[in-house]
This record gives structure tokens, C-alpha cells and sequence, in this order.
């Protein structure tokens, strides 16, 4: 990255501005919250505009829309927005209450409240009850003024009338009645459907032309740009002069240069230090660009540290396919990827990378054989050299283990050779120490399980200058001998080694459910297909729906599991600290 630093008069500020939202090629420094109150504004406001934009474009697309007119001005229109969604969900919470009391109103029968009206006033009070038609005692008739209205459920309501200003001397717990009858809750139902149908067609219309409202929250994202820039601006001799800064990758030095000596601004062009906190903008091939957004979820790197993204890339990839653990599902994976390249070309790089880690599952679960579910070795025929190819349960536990450990290994020897290339060659023999030592005592356990694969004197050899570098550089700076007694205390992060390793037993694991998991389906299907004449459907039923959940369950874990182990695990042992802050160019939307 370029630092340049602008000097420029107040007067002439504006015109700068626009014209560098103009070029858009650099990252002017400026606030990113609100701290005022128009600034607090425009963002309150360009809230309100994605939530309506998110609304309109999530609304159902089966409603005919109005042909009312649209008010021009982007306000007015997201002011109309926002009061029809407001007006729907009043109205929809009180078409379920009128639901709701009509269904309480039918349990006394149609009536007219007018007639009750009426008898208030001819002089007389009412009172209503509820009881179970075993409970209701017909000598009530010859003491009371009882009138049935209605016997539902077991229940029967009725109502009791006596004169007014006495009191009803009736032992029972008056219920509530109604404030409404049943034909009138009816008549608000149809009432308030047909606003509601009037209401959701309107949004429809408004949903057709979203691309209005989008466009006028993209103008207003401009706005607040430019708002923070000049905020950001400092201002000295009385506010006449105006200094500010910027940064952009050196590939564009060229356009910049010309752009500012066409303009009356005094800069300054230096290379952009790591305490000048530049922003970050990754570089990466075709390849390692798709799991960028995989980095991002956890952070970027700081400026002038190691981009991890090309290092890591490779290994998700494959740990996906070790965790998900199906030929079939990877095949899946490829096809939905293809088809979401045509359909939605909007996610083109999601959809890249969802068919490279279906490739990833294609390629590790053919280790151990298994096809939705079944395993290839006991579904096609082969010879028994060519099954003995495939991995048993312990092989693929010994798999997942040994390929952790070539993980830390491959993370502790990329932080010991970047250390030696931007510090000095002192400052990354620890790590490299770390990545023998691992290496020997890896080889010196396959050697104790019957495995001579590297001759004990080279094990011992490995082992001694690991040891030895790790002694003396894990600190390089001060006297030897405190260096050397500082050394012996790292030793203890072989513990920390031994956990990590241990982590990538989850490869194992994943892959092994996801396989059993597919399995049972199998089996539930088969058994089904042995009902008459239908089997074969509910059998097919249940091989889609069913394997269909297995990807979904084992995907969602192999997406989630190897993201820790990279996180965690493959960052710490290539030393990535991380917080870098995304390069946003000051430009036009």
C-alpha cells in the first residue's frame, strides 16, 4: 500500500471529495458511526432502507400487484413503504382477533345486539353462564327467566333475565359474553381480508420497482461517505486549510499521481508502514480468492502480515470431504454448484467454491469407499487386492490423525520460514525446531506400532536439532544462558502440540456418523420396500427425503468443524494474529 497525505484550502474541500469518490481508487481515512445528529440520521435512515429493501424482496411474489402511482422521491416512497408494512401487521393481528372472538362468539349462537339493547330498555338486566349439560338443572326454568341461546361442545350457554336494580340470587359464575355477535365478527373478517388483499397488493407494486428504493440507498451510502470523509478531515490555521490521508496498492500509484497533480492539493507519497494502521486488501489466485470469504468470517491479517488464505484453502477443501465422508453427497455438491452458476449468476464464487469442496468429497471419502451410504467394495465387483485398497475404520481414524499432524507440522515450518523472511533467520529456527520435533516423534510412534519408516539414527537426529533450536531461539534476544533456561519452559507447549493433534480426530469422527447415517436410511428404505404394491414408493420417498437431511446435517458439520480446526488449530501454529481492517475505497456506488 501507498500512504499519501493531502494538504489542501478548506475552500476547494467539496470539490476534491467528489472528484476522488469520483476516481475511486483510494481509502480516504473517515469515520465509520454515527456520532452526531445528522450523521445518526442518514444512518438511521439508511437502515430503514435495507430493512424495507430485505421486505420487499422477501415478499410473496404470487400476489397481483396494484397499479396505483409511485411518488418519485426516494423518501416519500420508503415513507410509504414502511407505513403499508405497518398498516398490514396491524391489520393481520386484528384479523386474528376477530377470528379469535368469533370463535368465542359462535359458542352462543347467532344473536342480534340490538335485541339486547332493547331489553335493557324495557327495564331488565342480563347475565349469561356456561355449564356442561350435566350440570344444567331444568328447575332453573321455574324460578329464573332462563333463555337457551346455544348447546356446543357438551356446554350449554344461556342467559338469565331479572329485573333491574335487583339482585340475581344465582349460585352459578357468570361468564363472559360477547361484544359482538357471530354475523358481525363476520362481516369485520371480510372488512379487514379485504384491506389486508388491498394492502399486500400495494407492497407488490412497490416490490416490482425495489430497484428504486436500492438506488436511492446506494446514493444515500454515498452521502454518508462523503459526510465521514469530511468529519475525518483535519482542520488547522483557523479552519482554512484542510489535511487528510489516504492509501491504495501500488499498482494504482500511476492513475493517483496524475489525478492529484491536476488538482490544487499539496501531497505527500510514501510507502504505507504498519503503524500507520493501512487497510488490507488480499491477493490471491483464482484458487485461494474463493475461501476468502471463509478468512473473513474470523478476521482479516494485519497489514504486512502473512495472508493464510492460499495456505489454508487446500486443507479445508479436503477436510470437508474427510468430514462429510460420502462419494454421493460430493457428487451432489458438484451438480448444485453447476446449477447454481447458471441460475444464479450473482453467486458465481459461492457457487465455485460449493463445487470445489463437492470435488474435496469425492476425493477423501474415496479412502474408505462409501456411496450414500453403502460401500463400494460390497456393491461392485472387484477382486480382493482391489478391496483391500480401501481404508477400514482404524485406517481412517490413523488417516485423520497423521494428516493433523502434517498440518501443525506444515503450519510451524510456513511461521518459521515468513519469521526468517521479513525478521531474520534467528527469528524462525524455533518454529522450525517445533516442525522436526513433531516430525521425529510422529515417525518415532509409527516405529513403536511395528512401522519403520525413517531409520532410527535419522529419527534421533531430527529429534536432537528440534530439540536443539527450540532450546535456543524460542527467545532471541539477551544473554545466551537466560535464553537457553527461557528455552527450556517452551518445552511445555507440547502439551498444547498433543491437544491439537488430538483435535483432528473430529475428521474421523464426521465422516464416520455421516456414512452410518446414510446407512440407516438404506436400511429403513429397504425394509419399506417390502410393503405391498406402495413399497417401492414410501422406499423412494425415503432415500430422497432422507439422504437429502444426512447432507444436510453432515454438511452443516463439515462446514462448521474444519473452519475450527483452521481457526484454531492451523492459526495459532503459524502464528497469525490477525485484526487487519478491510481496504474501502472512497468511490461512487
Amino acid at each position: 500500500m501507498s500512504k499519501y497525505s493531502f494538504i489542501l484550502p478548506t475552500s476547494g474541500l467539496d470539490e476534491f471529495l467528489e472528484s476522488a469518490q469520483d476516481l475511486g481508487l483510494m481509502d480516504i481515512t473517515r469515520k465509520s458511526r454515527a456520532f452526531n445528529k445528522d450523521s445518526r440520521k442518514m444512518f438511521d435512515t439508511a437502515f430503514s432502507y435495507r430493512t424495507a429493501i430485505k421486505n420487499l424482496k422477501a415478499f410473496d411474489k404470487n400476489i397481483e400487484a396494484s397499479e396505483k402511482g409511485l411518488p418519485s422521491d426516494g423518501e416519500e416512497l420508503l415513507a410509504m413503504t414502511e407505513d403499508l408494512f405497518g398498516r398490514l401487521k396491524k391489520q393481520e393481528n386484528s384479523l386474528k382477533a376477530f377470528n379469535r372472538e368469533m370463535a368465542e362468539a359462535s359458542l352462543w349462537g347467532d344473536f342480534d345486539s340490538n335485541d339486547i339493547s332493547r331489553i335493557k330498555e324495557l327495564g331488565y338486566s342480563i347475565k349469561f353462564y356456561s355449564v356442561p349439560e350435566n350440570k344444567y338443572d331444568s328447575t332453573w326454568e321455574n324460578e329464573y327467566a332462563i333463555q337457551i341461546l346455544n348447546i356446543n361442545g357438551g356446554r350449554i350457554y344461556f342467559a338469565v333475565l331479572f329485573p333491574e336494580g335487583e339482585e340475581l340470587p344465582f349460585k352459578l359464575i357468570e361468564a363472559k359474553f360477547p361484544e359482538k355477535s357471530v354475523s358481525e365478527y363476520e362481516s369485520l373478517v371480510r372488512e379487514t381480508e379485504k384491506e389486508i388483499s388491498e394492502i399486500r397488493s400495494d407492497i407488490r407494486h412497490i416490490a416490482d420497482n425495489v430497484e428504486i428504493l436500492v438506488g436511492e440507498n446506494e446514493k444515500l451510502k454515498e452521502r454518508i461517505e462523503m459526510y465521514m470523509a469530511k468529519d475525518s478531515v483535519q482542520k488547522e490555521g483557523e479552519g482554512s486549510i484542510s489535511i487528510l490521508e489516504a492509501f491504495a496498492p501500488v499498482s494504482q500509484d500511476g492513475d493517483i499521481t496524475s489525478f492529484l497533480d491536476s488538482k490544487e492539493v499539496i501531497y505527500l507519497k510514501e510507502e504505507a508502514k504498519e503503524e500507520d494502521n493501512p487497510p488490507v486488501k488480499l491477493k490471491n489466485n483464482a484458487f485461494a480468492r474463493l475461501y476468502e470469504p471463509i478468512g473473513e468470517l474470523y478476521m482479516l491479517p494485519k497489514y504486512g502480515e502473512l495472508d493464510l488464505t492460499p495456505y489454508f484453502a487446500p486443507f479445508y477443501m479436503l477436510f470437508f470431504g474427510l468430514c462429510l465422508g460420502d462419494i454421493g453427497y460430493g457428487i451432489v455438491l458438484v451438480i448444485v454448484g453447476m446449477i447454481a452458476k447458471i441460475k444464479l449468476p450473482a453467486l458465481k464464487q459461492y457457487a465455485s467454491l460449493v463445487q470445489l469442496l463437492g470435488l474435496g468429497s469425492i476425493i477423501m471419502p474415496m479412502l474408505s469407499g462409501t456411496f450414500f451410504g453403502m460401500k463400494l467394495a460390497e456393491i461392485l465387483p472387484m477382486s480382493d487386492s482391489v478391496k483391500g485398497l480401501f481404508f477400514s475404520d482404524i485406517q481412517m481414524f490413523w488417516f485423520a490423525i497423521i494428516f493433523g499432524v502434517f498440518q501443525i507440522v506444515f503450519a510451524k515450518m510456513l511461521r518459521g520460514i515468513s519469521q526468517i523472511i521479513m525478521k531474520g533467520i534467528k527469528y524462525g529456527l524455533a518454529d522450525i525446531g517445533w516442525a522436526l520435533l513433531i516430525t521425529s516423534a510422529a515417525f518415532g510412534y509409527a516405529a513403536m506400532e511395528g512401522n519403520d519408516i525413517l531409520p532410527s539414527s535419522v529419527m534421533t537426529g531430527l529429534a536432537a536439532g528440534g530439540a536443539a533450536l527450540i532450546l535456543l531461539f524460542s527467545v532471541t534476544e539477551g544473554n545466551i544462558f537466560l535464553r537457553v533456561i527461557k528455552g527450556v519452559t517452551s518445552f511445555w507447549d507440547i502439551t498444547s502440540v498433543f491437544g491439537d493433534v488430538l483435535s483432528y480426530i473430529r475428521l474421523f469422527g464426521l465422516g464416520t456418523a455421516g456414512g452410518i447415517l446414510g446407512m440407516v436410511v438404506n436400511s429403513v428404505a429397504g425394509q419399506m420396500s417390502g410393503l405391498p404394491y406402495v413399497g417401492w414408493l414410501f422406499a423412494g420417498l425415503m432415500l430422497l427425503v432422507g439422504h437429502i437431511a444426512v447432507l444436510f446435517l453432515s454438511g452443516l458439520g463439515a462446514f462448521v468443524h474444519p473452519m475450527r480446526l483452521t481457526f484454531v488449530e492451523f492459526y495459532k501454529n503459524s502464528g497469525f494474529e490477525g485484526g487487519g481492517r478491510a481496504f474501502r475505497p472512497f468511490r461512487k456506488k
